[in-house]
């Protein structure tokens, strides 16, 4: 995907600046031109010189430059490349690119450019973990900027935790992802349906059982299929996300509302359970609020089951999806649990994760799964969420090939 390749490599400020210079060896070594951007701040921690003798080209840095902006170079470098990856990317360029912001040679670029942009970002963990940041970040993937990375690790500051930028070798590998053949047809003409987040079972009109589920890994399957060219339907109980563009969404709260909704709508080719549904809701909910009377008159709360959403579809009798997907959270004995699972609800695939206090995925960014057919168990690394839904919609598509190919 690299040979022949040209690539706009933006350096914004940071300590893992020096990391971009390894980035351009490789991507020689895969036969791919690199044109570089170095910011103001990025030059405080490489040189043009060091950028430009790597790249054997003129590095660019001002956006006033006569010459170069005599021939509008902000559009010319934005257009001529096949792919723009901002490595490292700053907190503050991020913001940046969310707000549309254009006040030097890098972020002029950026809102000029017409073709795919990467994004690497690198910093502090508390930065990194701001809800501003992480606001960018959702409005850059809405606007389906690719992002590789942060890692976990620790910092130039001395903290740890999310926010060193990612190797080399994994930008790069990024940046032939972002260059291969659209997904677009993978699903096209297909229908998925995908439940996310949490439910809200009322214990009355101000109390409910919940769970700690964020909803990103639905949200991002739901992300991925529509990028497939998939008609998508999202059924989502409440969270704090923005639904991916192009989805159908259908808001619910509760276990038999999320029930109703994945039944009416059906057909789909595949439905995916990713949703974390409480599992008892309480038999006869308060209409008023119950009011704390003291330690002797605890309330006692009769529990009973919700529906089990899985396997009444994965068992539907008129309109089954060609392929049903669930979901378990486990905290001990993940993929014999996981394994059990899949035989009782009958569906074809159980994607298991580990949410032990110990792992922390429980409504975190990452995770680490396993997938579990017929065909065995399939254990993958610490990805991010983003990561694993593509990886797993490319999965389901294969299998939908495949079953296909053995009705014939």
């Amino acid at each position: 995907m690299l040979q022949g390749k040209t690539i706009l490599l933006i350096i914004s400020g940071g300590i893992a600046a020096y990391k971009s210079l390894e980035i351009i060896r490789r991507l020689a070594e895969h036969g791919c031109r690199t044109r570089a951007i170095l910011t103001r701040a990025g030059a405080e921690f490489v040189t043009p010189l060091s950028v430009a003798s790597l790249t054997g080209e003129k590095v660019f840095t001002e956006l006033f430059s006569l010459t170069d902006e005599a021939e509008i170079g902000h559009i010319q470098l934005s257009r001529s490349a096949d792919l723009v990856v901002v490595a490292p990317a700053s907190a503050d360029i991020m913001a940046k690119m969310a707000s549309g912001l254009a006040d030097d040679l890098a972020t002029t670029a950026l809102l000029a450019t017409d073709k795919p942009v990467l994004i690497a970002p690198a910093m502090n963990v508390r930065m990194w973990l701001h809800q501003a940041t992480q606001h960018n970040l959702d409005v850059l993937r809405q606007r389906k900027v690719s992002v590789v990375g942060p890692n976990e690790g620790e910092m130039a500051c001395g903290e740890y935790g999310p926010g060193r930028m990612a190797e080399p070798e994994e930008i790069v590998e990024a940046a032939a992802k972002a260059l291969a053949p659209s997904h677009d047809q993978l699903l096209k003409d297909r229908k998925v349906v995908i439940t996310a987040g949490p439910t809200q079972e009322p214990i009355d009109p101000v109390r409910y059982i919940a769970n700690r589920s964020s909803g990103r890994q639905g949200y991002a399957l739901a992300e991925a299929a529509t990028a497939r060219g998939a008609q998508t339907v999202l059924i989502s109980g409440p969270t704090n996300l923005t639904p991916p563009a192009g989805v159908t969404v259908v808001w619910v709260k509760t276990a038999d509302e999320m029930l109703r909704a994945a039944e009416q709508a059906l057909p789909a080719d595949i439905a995916i359970f990713a949703a974390a549904v409480a599992d008892w809701r309480i038999a006869s909910p308060s209409g008023e609020k119950i009011k704390k009377t003291g330690a002797s008159k605890v309330p006692s709360l009769l529990l009973t089951e919700t529906p089990d959403i899985l396997s009444s579809i994965a068992h539907h009798k008129s309109k089954r999806p060609r392929l049903v997907v669930g979901f378990a959270a486990e905290t001990e004995n993940v993929v014999e649990n996981a394994t059990a699972k899949l035989r009782r609800k009958g569906a074809e695939v159980i994607v298991a994760n580990d949410v032990s206090a110990i792992s922390g995925v429980m409504g975190g960014r990452r995770n680490r799964v396993h997938v579990i057919s017929g065909s065995g168990v399939e254990s993958w690394p610490d990805l991010g969420k983003e990561e694993v839904a593509a990886r797993l919609m490319d999965k389901f598509a294969d299998m939908l090939v495949h079953q296909s190919k053995a009705a014939e």
